[in-house]
């Protein structure tokens, strides 16, 4: 009997042991499969992303040869070794953010190098006991001084990787001076090897692959007018219940892509930011020959976004449990319905234009629409005061037609804002505009002339007028 038990504890003991082995394999495997998963769809959302590593690693392979070749290390030494830092740290996803940091390495590495070399021999001139009190000074008030301008906004926006290696390299090079000779030599080769790091991330960001901040500005903006877009077209018909021709979709309302998609916008300020500071270090490239007006895609968005805070006000009335009488509903749900959808078609046609760098043309078709959409619920409102048929269920429609008239405000300020940059940027001839569906479009405009300047007398003109109908309108001129 007890050697049977002992049996089965051992097989017990061996089948948990494999059992356990099995389990973390299959972890493994698991968390294996889930990394690969995870890497592939980063190089999906992005595909610059696998070239801006493989440039990181040109440029670093380029910068080794510091050490690997004979006579460039007897020329640099084991300061070679600052290239492959300066490399490390500056070489970013952007042109914009690489020649920022670039520069402002380069920069304040040269103007602290030079200062605490002109501080280590206005030490030597005072004497051995007055050299330190004149260093330790010195390190003290520039220390102290820019650490206070990395609060202000403007150096805190573009230099201030620059200020904190200034305090670095002169910290080490003012207080390094004081125990080690040749300290020129020294400086010499850190800078020269700093400088050589920098320009090789340089030339490999802009001329390998090259990934403009202005340009991903440019796109952010689009998008964003686009997601707007996207929420105000379908958010009449979603909110009254009724598809665009007027038949009724009432039911259990789901929950669509357009109605969360604006929210991004909202939380898009502070890349906007970023990428405009990258955007103004950056040459001109593509559509930008001369300078990217990054203020006014900064204006833009800020638009943007005031128009997104409507939209959020707005979309939190979509499932509301207080319903309007639904006699009012029917006299404002046109009035609502063409406001919301002419201005998500105007900033679609905004969007376009940003897009293609062309000059919105049929932009302004929409927004009167809209506005007179505007004065029409005005006029349904005033009416239905009269009456003041219980206001208090009311008072959620009324909310609803008031950010509307305020969302179409909003519109009309971008559109002055896309006016202006299309201006600045010199954006090329309108693009054509979509056509609504409900308004049939002229196939020519122009001035009907008389064939003849005589008498009464001349021939007949038949002037062919298209519509939305299958058949041909002809009108006779005599």
């Amino acid at each position: 009997m007890e050697t049977e038990l002992q049996g089965q504890e051992k097989t017990g003991f061996t089948i948990d042991g494999r059992g356990c082995v099995k389990a973390v394999f299959g972890k493994i495997k698991a968390t294996a499969l889930n990394l690969a998963k995870k890497t592939k769809e980063v190089g999906q959302d992005d595909p610059r992303r696998i070239m801006h590593s493989l440039k990181v690693g040109l440029a670093l392979t380029l910068v080794s040869f510091f050490y690997y070749v004979r006579p460039l290390y007897n020329g640099f030494g084991s300061s070679g070794m600052w290239a492959v830092m300066t490399v490390v740290v500056v070489f970013e996803f952007t042109v914009g953010a690489t020649l920022s940091k670039s520069m402002n390495r380069g920069f304040a590495t040269l103007l602290a190098g030079a200062l605490g070399i002109g501080v280590n021999h206005l030490g030597g001139l005072v004497g051995e006991k007055g050299e330190p009190i004149i260093l330790g000074l010195f390190v003290f008030v520039l220390a102290a001084a820019s650490t206070y301008m990395r609060f202000f906004p403007h150096v805190k926006a573009r230099y201030d990787y620059g200020v904190l290696i200034f305090i670095l390299t002169f910290s080490l090079v003012s207080i390094s001076g004081y125990r080690v000779e040749q300290i020129v030599e020294l400086a010499h080769q850190r800078l020269s090897t700093i400088l050589l790091g920098g320009a090789i991330c340089i030339i490999i960001s802009i001329f390998v692959c090259p990934v403009w901040a202005g340009q991903d500005l440019h796109n952010l903006v689009a998008t964003n007018l686009d997601l707007l877009s996207n929420f105000l077209e379908g958010f009449g018909s979603e909110y009254f219940g009724v598809s665009r021709d007027g038949n009724s979709t009432m039911g259990p309302k789901e929950v669509k892509s357009f109605i969360n998609g604006y929210k991004s916008v909202l939380n898009a300020k502070s890349t906007e930011e970023s990428l405009a500071n990258f955007a103004w270090w950056e040459p001109g490239h593509g559509s930008f020959l001369f300078c990217h007006p990054w203020k006014q895609y900064l204006d833009i968005g800020g638009l943007t976004r005031q128009c997104a805070y409507h939209i959020e006000a707005l979309s939190a009335y979509l499932n509301s449990e207080i319903q309007a009488p639904l006699e009012f509903q029917r006299k404002i749900q046109e009035p609502c319905m063409k406001m919301s959808l002419e201005s998500g078609k105007a900033l679609k046609e905004l969007a376009l234009a940003i897009k293609t760098f062309a000059q919105p043309s049929s932009v302004d078709v929409h927004i009167e629409s809209s506005k007179r959409a505007v004065d029409e619920l005005k006029t349904v409102l005033e009416a239905v005061s009269r009456k003041e048929d219980d206001l208090l269920k009311m008072i959620p429609s009324l909310t609803v037609s008031s950010i509307l008239a305020d969302i179409v405000k909003c519109v009309e300020k971008i559109d002055e804002s896309v006016h202006e940059l299309s201006r600045q940027a010199q954006f090329k001839n309108a693009v054509v505009g979509t056509v609504s569906p409900d308004k049939p479009q002229l196939l020519r405009r122009g001035i009907v002339k008389p064939l003849n300047d005589g008498d009464g007398d001349g021939e007949h003109v038949i002037v062919m007028v298209h519509g939305t109908s299958s058949k041909t309108n002809q009108i006779t001129v005599v």
